[in-house]
Order: C-alpha cells, then sequence, then structure tokens
C-alpha cells in the first residue's frame, strides 16, 4: 500500500488522505459483502384457523391456494389434545384447540377444557401478549367469527390477561342478528365468514399489522350437520377461496414494502371416524390436524408430527420476539422454525 511522504504536503493533507482511505476500505468491505450491513425485511405474521377440518378431507380436497403457500415443503400433519393418558391429554374442541395454540400450552395448564370457556389462566400468557409485552407500538389485529375468542380466550382488556393487547378487531357479527339474521342451515355463519375475510384482507393489505389471527368457523358447522361427504368438501374448496383473499394481500404487502411475512394455516380438530359429525374425544383422526405455512428455515420437527402447541414458539422465532423466562418455562412446544 502506497503511503505519500506528509512532509511534502501542506497542513491537514494527511489527515484527510487517512480519512479518504478509511472511506475507501469501508466501501470496498460493503461492496465484498453485499447485504451485510442492509437493513433486513420486517417480519410481519398471520395465522388462520379454519374449524373442524380433518387432514383426510383436506389432503383430498382440491385447495389450489393452500397450495401455493405451501409450496413443495409447507404442507404436514400436526396433532392437538396433549399426550393421551398423561395429564396435559386435553379435549379435541374448539377452544381448546384455539387456546393451545395461543398460548403454547395443554388443557392442564392453560385451563380451557370446553368452549364455556368459564375460568382460563391467563398465567399462561398469549402470542399478543408476549408481542406487547416485548414492544407495545408492534400492529396486532383480530378478524374472528366467534367473539369469545377476543373477550375470553384473549381476555382483551382485562388486567389479568394483560389489558388491551389488540390495534384492532373485527368480530361480534353472530350477535347481529339485523345484518346477518340466523337460520337452521347455519348459513349467516358462512356469510359472516365471507364478511370477516373481506375485512382481514383489505386490513393487512393497507395497513400490515405485525401480528394478526384470523378465525373463520364455517366447516365446523356443515361437519355436525353432515359429517363427511359433499356439503363439508364443499365448503373447504369455499374456505381456500377465502384463504386465497387474504393470501393475495399477504404477497402485496411482501411485494410493495419491506416485509418477510409468515402465514400459518391450521384448523383445531380432526373429526370422529364413523360420521364425521363429532369430536371431542381422543381417536387418531379427532387428534390428527395440519399446518400450510409459507415459513423458510423449517427445522426436521416440522415434519415430524408436531403438536398445535409448537405454533406460538415458531411466531415468536419468527418474529425475533424476547419472552420473559417464567414464560418460556411454562411452554408445551418448541419452535419448528430455525
Amino acid at each position: 500500500m502506497y503511503f505519500p511522504d506528509k512532509m511534502k504536503y501542506p497542513p491537514g493533507y494527511w489527515r484527510v488522505f487517512v480519512l479518504a482511505l478509511i472511506l475507501s476500505n469501508t466501501t470496498m468491505a460493503t461492496a465484498a459483502n453485499p447485504g451485510e450491513n442492509m437493513p433486513k425485511p420486517t417480519p410481519k405474521a398471520v395465522f388462520i384457523i379454519l374449524d373442524g377440518i380433518a387432514a383426510d378431507v383436506l389432503e383430498s380436497t382440491p385447495t389450489p391456494n393452500l397450495d401455493e403457500i405451501s409450496g413443495d415443503k409447507g404442507y404436514t400433519r400436526a396433532y392437538v389434545g396433549g399426550v393421551r393418558g398423561q395429564a396435559s391429554e386435553s379435549p379435541t374442541i374448539s377452544a381448546s384447540g384455539y387456546n393451545s395454540l395461543l398460548t403454547g400450552t395443554w388443557s392442564n395448564k392453560n385451563n380451557v377444557w370446553d368452549n364455556e370457556v368459564n375460568d382460563p389462566d391467563y398465567g399462561y400468557w398469549d402470542i399478543f401478549r408476549i408481542a406487547k409485552a416485548h414492544d407495545a407500538t408492534l400492529h396486532t389485529a383480530l378478524f374472528s367469527t366467534w367473539t369469545e375468542n377476543r373477550t375470553r380466550l384473549l381476555g382483551n382488556g382485562l388486567e389479568a390477561a394483560g389489558g388491551d393487547k389488540l390495534d384492532y378487531h373485527f368480530d361480534g357479527f353472530e350477535l347481529d342478528t339485523e345484518q346477518f339474521p340466523h337460520d337452521i342451515a347455519y348459513d349467516y355463519l358462512g356469510k359472516i365468514d365471507n364478511h370477516v375475510t373481506d375485512e382481514a384482507a383489505r386490513y393487512i393489505s393497507v395497513h400490515g399489522p405485525d401480528l394478526s389471527w384470523v378465525y373463520l368457523e364455517h366447516t365446523d358447522d356443515i361437519g355436525h350437520m353432515y359429517g363427511d361427504g359433499p356439503e363439508l368438501i364443499a365448503e373447504v374448496v369455499i374456505m381456500d377461496q377465502r384463504v386465497g383473499k387474504i393470501w393475495q394481500a399477504v404477497k402485496s404487502r411482501q411485494r410493495d414494502h419491506d416485509e418477510n411475512w409468515m402465514i400459518l394455516i391450521t384448523t383445531d380438530h380432526g373429526r370422529d371416524a364413523e360420521t364425521g359429525m363429532g369430536h371431542g374425544g381422543q381417536t387418531e383422526r379427532e387428534r390428527t390436524v395440519w399446518f400450510v405455512t409459507n415459513g423458510a428455515d423449517l427445522r426436521e420437527r416440522y415434519y415430524q408430527m408436531p403438536a398445535m402447541v409448537d405454533v406460538l414458539p415458531s411466531i415468536v422465532t419468527h418474529l425475533g420476539l424476547d419472552m420473559p423466562e417464567k414464560i418460556r418455562e411454562q411452554l408445551d412446544g418448541e419452535s419448528f422454525i430455525d
């Protein structure tokens, strides 16, 4: 490396020369390692629960949108219901399935054993509480066909549950009998699912919340009414179309903003093997669910029958959230993302 004889140059030259040399070396180092010092895209996550779709039903139904999201590596079977015969064994019913995802724990910890959700243990933090404790400015949203997801499971606004954790929520429409008059065929719930989906797609596209939950119900109602059969298959096809709207919103955010989105879709339980009308027990079909994700860096664990309780730590990993150690120690699951 050539250095000039500073005695031949006017005062101050040497200082300027050295500064220029430093800047030059920094520029060359950056050029040699492009992207090393570039800011990383902002991580975002949305999880969707499609109620009551057994894995074998999904696998036998044309679902082009879920297929596009999962690609070659993003589909796997998973399980709910805890460990059979042990303390964590949990009923394969809706609210228990939701809360296993939300808290990363089974019913023996979070105390949600049925859809009444009478006395949940908010000492087991939900994913929104974890996100807000990490950074209160993170933008959170809920879009739901069942109001109790917000009021009881999340306990949004309750001091014991961590106070207000949702910056935006879109729910309560099953209580609005003027806009959505109830009918014995439960078609009104399909209409609410459409309403919730449209708003989720719009809001995500416009606002890009950091963490969102979308809950859609009608497949479970069809299953209870008709069991396994063409009616359920037809509703799963419609659910796939609803997911497609949200997926388009996610893709628009990734195209137009510097964001890295993880989308994960699952169900809360399977169905009984006899008719497909019921669930709640510990048969293999009732316990077997599925995950669909576009998530990168999936560990081998993802393909080895992961559990519903693995979703929370995986979202935490993707978003880069810090979690209080006492909450981390309570988890029953672990991340399937590196």
